[in-house]
């Protein structure tokens, strides 16, 4: 049983595809937001409650197809390596690695790159969740304060007529 030893050329290449995929998602993330801001602008007001789910829904895949190019560079790297047999099989390990911890299907020069993987992958799970929870709470916002105006509105209209109704004098 031969001993596994972290090599230089490894950690310096897991550094460089942990930074790449930050800088892949921090550049998606942006744009998902600058999209949803242009939206918002340009249907002004989005109140409606199908066009407001349908930006959380397009943001969602947004988010998969930004977090689907990041396991690509990864799988790219692994099949470039000659760490994987094809490209099928190196996106299906990296992507499960990517949302779970998946081991041992690396040669060992490469094990380090299972781990960086899966912390690459949990950071940017984490950080598509708040952008997430951020357009889904603005959503579920705009939503609320709509029916409040709504039932406001209504109770103006209700008392305007009790008072419309009765004689004057009283």
């Amino acid at each position: 049983m031969s001993t596994y030893v972290i090599s230089l050329e490894e950690g310096i290449w897991g550094g460089l595809l942990v930074a790449i995929t930050m800088v892949i998602h921090g550049t998606g993330m942006f744009w998902i937001l600058r999209i949803v801001e242009a939206l918002k602008e340009h249907f002004d007001p989005l109140e409606s409650f199908a066009g407001g789910l349908g930006l959380v829904i397009l943001s969602s895949l947004l988010i998969i197809v930004t977090n689907v190019v990041e396991v690509t560079v990864w799988a790219s790297f692994f099949l470039l390596q000659g760490a994987q047999p094809n490209h099928s099989v190196a996106m299906y390990n990296a992507l499960l690695n990517y949302t779970t911890l998946q081991a041992n299907y690396l040669p060992q020069r490469w094990h380090l790159l299972e781990a960086l993987l899966g912390m690459a992958g949990l950071l940017t799970v984490a950080w598509s969740t708040g952008i997430l929870y951020m357009l889904a709470q603005d959503f579920q916002d705009t939503q609320l304060r709509k029916r409040r105006r709504i039932r406001e509105l209504q109770g103006k209209t209700t008392r305007k007529s009790a008072r419309d109704g009765l004689p004057e004098g009283d």
